[in-house]
């Protein structure tokens, strides 16, 4: 039961995650070129007082409780080494305490990316990982 109420947890947390990452990177960019500079600052910046809020949480709930549930399926290395499941699990957690790190220094310890500042690397890490997550049980 604790195992199927954390995985809920996990899947609702990425998607506000990702939900968030889809919006600004297909849809907020597009507002560019229908307002002015101004117009499009003011815009974003009211829909990012209330991103704050709650898409920082939610990212690091997404990587606790997804750290918690590798602990229940990631299961014992054989002695050939890490099944496929294994293999793609790891990449699909490297990228996900990737973002977990990177969103907690930026928003919690006020630090800055040096580089890839944009939600587009993020974005493309979150649709890798949801394609991993398909591929893993094949």
């Amino acid at each position: 039961m604790t195992f199927v109420l954390i995985k809920t947890i996990h899947i609702f947390a990425a998607f506000i995650y990702g939900g968030f990452l889809i919006v600004d990177n297909l849809f907020l960019v597009k507002i560019k070129k229908s307002y002015n500079e101004e117009e499009h600052k003011e815009i974003r910046e009211s829909f990012m007082k209330y991103v704050r809020n709650v898409v920082p949480p939610a990212l690091i709930v997404a990587v606790l409780t997804g750290l918690y549930l590798i602990t229940q399926v990631f299961g014992p290395i054989s002695e050939e080494g890490m099944s496929s499941f294994q293999m793609l699990l790891s990449l699909k957690a490297f990228l996900g305490i990737w973002l977990g790190i990177r969103g907690f220094l930026q928003v919690y310890m006020g630090i800055q990316p040096l580089v890839f500042k944009s939600h587009v690397l993020p974005f493309s890490f979150v649709i890798t990982i949801i394609f991993l997550s398909q591929f893993m049980y094949i």
